[in-house]
């Protein structure tokens, strides 16, 4: 995810929420995202770890205090897993796995993050080429390109997973054994996991308390098809209780998947209602379809969203791209 760096920042804290599993919140630098979450599930004389917050100055010693709340240490990490190749998900997993002397998993779809963390300017190389042809002025990819070449990456050391964490796999702890599901949509390496005695979902980002959508542009052919495809995946889960990669536990999961189907139907509708009249652009769309005005400060995660919707339009025969102009319109 691209976001401004805020200069607030929360403490780490532990809590337990079962026994056996304990919630790790670790602050963020982001406005609107302060934390988020972590999980340590008892396995053994140890623990397995689920996600592993953003890699910044102090970050681990933030991950330590909010074990050491729930009397757990680094070294009693026994495996480490990632939800998702976003930074604040396996941004500390090098440091991690160095202290614990742990395998680190995640899914094999990991490109969108590590080619960023590994090449950084020819990532924002190509944000800048995909933002002109959206139609962003060249004053506004100028100063976005000075913020953001002085913004972390977040990650500590772009490494490989010790194992490919994909449907075959299954992750043994005193809670069961919780199996992989893929869930692509919000990144392609997302994965969630599921316990199905206790119905414990794990959920990363595809499910989060507050409706909050992201994609990942550019790197799949249809990641609002692909998230759309992913609820349903979820739904015949029937989960008891979500363990989202931010804020608290909840349990109206069924309720959250309707919710999201909603506003993404709300936001494909908006995109087609906004090109009525005349071709646009993606950022003419943008500025139509969300209750937010398109700022500098939003404009990448509100751009990506739109582009992806039109993306998914696109495939159905609904809209085409006049392509190096820019601008969408209905055939």
């Amino acid at each position: 995810m691209v976001r401004v760096v805020s200069k607030r920042q929360e403490l780490g804290r532990g809590e337990r929420v079962l026994p056996g599993l304990w919630r790790l919140r670790l602050p963020l630098p982001w406005p609107g995202v302060p934390h988020c979450n972590a999980w340590a599930i008892a396995a053994g004389s140890g623990v397995v770890l689920v996600d592993t917050g953003m890699h910044l100055p102090g970050s681990l010693a933030q991950l330590e205090l909010a074990m050491a709340q729930v009397n757990l240490r680094l070294e009693h990490v026994r495996l480490l897993a990632s939800t998702h190749a976003h930074s604040d998900h396996w941004g500390q997993a090098a440091p991690i796995r160095q202290r614990a002397g742990c395998e680190f998993w995640m899914h094999p779809r990991h490109e969108h993050a590590t080619r960023a963390a590994e090449d950084p300017e020819a990532a924002l190389a190509r944000r800048l080429e995909v933002a002109r042809q959206s139609g962003v002025s060249q004053a506004a990819l100028s100063r976005y390109a000075e913020r953001m070449r002085s913004l972390p990456s977040g990650v500590a050391e772009v490494i490989e997973p010790d194992r490919p964490l994909v449907p075959e796999v299954t992750i043994e702890t005193d809670l069961g054994v919780w199996s992989v599901h893929e869930t692509p949509g919000h990144a392609p390496s997302h994965v969630c996991l599921f316990q199905r005695e206790r119905r414990l979902l794990i959920s990363g980002d595809h499910l989060l308390g507050r409706i909050s959508l992201y994609y990942d542009y550019g790197w799949t052919p249809d990641p609002v098809g692909e998230f759309l495809d992913s609820l349903e995946v979820v739904e015949r889960l029937d989960a008891r209780l979500a363990l989202a990669g931010h804020g608290r536990p909840f349990v109206d999961v069924s309720g959250h998947i309707d919710a999201n189907r909603r506003l993404v139907q709300t936001r494909l509708d908006g995109v087609l209602g906004a090109l009525d009249e005349a071709p646009k652009t993606a950022v003419e769309v943008s500025q139509s379809i969300y209750e937010q005005p398109l700022t500098e400060a939003n404009a990448g995660w509100l751009l990506s969203e739109t582009l992806c919707y039109l993306r998914h339009h696109e495939l159905a025969g609904r809209l085409a791209s006049d392509g190096e102009d820019g601008r969408w319109h209905k055939p």
